[in-house]
């Protein structure tokens, strides 16, 4: 494969060895004699990333030039000069002369329609299997024949120089739409490539009147979709692993005039506390071909998905056909039911409640929940955020791009709209339980096959939420968290708190928005 069919941000020729899409079986050896890899009991590799175990969204920028500068919401996202940029991507240039290099060609979304080709240049083999995994592999023959769109170089081991380089840290993901690049450097956490690719996604597809998701999606036994929107830790890859229902993906999503698609060909799960038990389909999934991030061996390298001493942030990638009954090409309808996952902190919200149109903007504009442990860098426990979209450090554009689409959306094709409470029921974080995973499933299946609909429902006192007074296989005193508190009247105190806080975020992001 030629070097020269595009515009590269290093210059390829001169680095020490390059080495062009090799195989899953070719990276696994790489890693194991070269990036201090090892291979699990379950024949998954196991690697390390280093000082960051999660994403570092205050390092990440976005050039301003002119072709995109008046769609960027500059409020959240930080800019980067031009100058700054070639700057940057100089040092990038000299750091990668004597450097072995792999190159992965890829595609982001399964619709061919909004297809981008995407080339990864990374430094450690184990970024160039994870990125294959995640990503859309060509075939062989598109693959003969590719053209890359856009160059993400990630120089991993290369550290920024505040001082020198203009940068807030030593970690850097700077992305440029005009030249259609993306460099990354300081940081070895890998999921980083695959939130960029995310990124240039909502940046392109709002713009052709396409609703770019930060979400998971699945298929049920009657053909209907559904989708699961939320931050890292609300539970998108978990309960879209749905032994019932066929998986689409597991976490970043286009939705069209005819329907839903995959940007992803793989999926990214915490595996913190993963059980055979508990999710079977993510389990079996971990297998030869995938990588396990941060996970603790023990004897016989066998993986302990309990122990967070390197991190909360373990987590698993492996290509999205390792799940039993996979959707491929992951292609679905138009989603019947929508579900807005949070993990709240506080213990106020309802297990599950159905919105009505204006309720699902505000929920959808505010994306509550609370950062769990090891998502961030610096993020120790449970942490009440509002992350707009569902997904702020990934929007580029403006938040009522997002929300005029799927306002649109939800009304044209008339999809009902829950929002489900995966976090702490009988009391806030360190008083109250996590909601149990078999409840929050029984509570979707109620949703999805119609038993919620034959049901009666009360309103939130506070926030006006439809509560179900019933529901199949779920004990009916927790559907109304006031309930599950010893002491009703600071649960009281503790709604009208969490109220007061999504209002003044609501008027931050209306003021913000103008």
């Amino acid at each position: 494969m030629s070097s020269s069919t595009a515009s590269h941000p290093i210059d390829l020729s001169r680095a020490t060895n390059v080495y062009y899409n090799l195989s899953v079986e070719e990276l696994v050896r790489h890693a194991l004699e070269s990036d201090n890899a090892v291979q699990a009991s379950n024949g998954a590799l196991v690697c390390t990333s280093g000082k960051y175990t999660g994403r570092t969204p205050k390092d990440k920028y976005v050039v301003r030039e002119p072709s995109s500068v008046e769609h960027i919401w500059w409020d959240n996202n930080a800019e980067m000069s031009p100058e700054t940029f070639e700057h940057v991507r100089n040092k990038v240039r000299t750091y990668a002369e004597d450097k072995k290099l792999y190159v992965i060609d890829t595609f982001g979304g399964a619709d061919l329609h909004h297809r981008i080709s995407v080339r990864f240049i990374v430094e450690r083999p184990y970024h160039a299997l994870f990125i294959k995994q995640l990503l859309i592999r060509p075939s062989a023959e598109e693959l003969a024949n590719f053209q890359p769109e856009w160059t993400v170089c990630d120089m991993c081991r290369l550290y920024a120089v505040p001082a020198v380089d203009g940068t807030r840290s030593e970690a850097v993901i700077a992305l440029n739409f005009a030249e259609k690049q993306v460099l990354i450097l300081g940081t070895e956490y890998a999921g980083e490539m695959k939130k960029s690719v995310f990124t240039i996604m909502n940046y392109l597809l709002p713009l052709k009147g396409v609703m770019s998701m930060h979400c998971s999606a699945n298929i049920g036994v009657d053909g209907d979709t559904a989708l699961f929107f939320g931050l890292s830790g609300t539970g998108k890859t978990t309960l879209s692993a749905d032994p019932d229902r066929r998986l689409i993906g597991d976490d970043e999503h286009g939705w069209t005039d005819e329907g839903v698609f995959n940007v992803e060909g793989g999926c990214y799960a915490k595996c913190i506390k993963l059980s055979a038990e508990g999710e079977p389909e993510i389990w079996n999934a971990i297998r030869s071909g995938s990588v396990l991030e941060n996970v603790v061996l023990t004897e016989g390298n066998v993986p302990n998905y309990d122990d967070a001493s390197i991190t909360e942030n373990t987590r698993a990638a492996y290509p999205i056909e390792y799940i039993d009954g996979a959707v491929m090409p992951s292609v679905g309808g138009h989603p019947k039911n929508i579900v807005f996952l949070t993990c709240d902190a506080t213990g106020v919200l309802p297990p599950i409640s159905r919105l009505t149109p204006e309720q699902a903007m505000f929920h959808f504009l505010n994306g509550y929940t609370a950062k769990v442990a090891g998502t961030e860098a610096g993020v120790t426990e449970p942490t009440l955020t509002f992350s707009t979209c569902f997904g702020a450090p990934f929007l580029p554009l403006r938040p009522q791009a997002y929300a005029d689409l799927l306002g649109e959306k939800i009304k044209r094709h008339d999809a009902r709209v829950w929002l489900v409470n995966t976090g702490w029921t009988g009391g806030p974080y360190g008083v109250g339980q996590r909601m149990k995973l078999s409840y929050t499933r029984a509570m979707l299946k109620a949703a999805f096959d119609g038993s919620l609909d034959e049901v009666n429902y009360e309103s939130h006192d506070v926030f006006g939420l439809a509560m179900p007074t019933e529901c199949p296989g779920v004990p009916s005193e927790i559907l109304n968290p006031r309930n599950t508190w010893s002491n009703p009247n600071e649960y009281d105190t503790a709604a009208l708190t969490l109220q007061t806080k999504f209002l003044e975020n609501h008027a931050k992001i209306t003021h913000r928005n103008d």
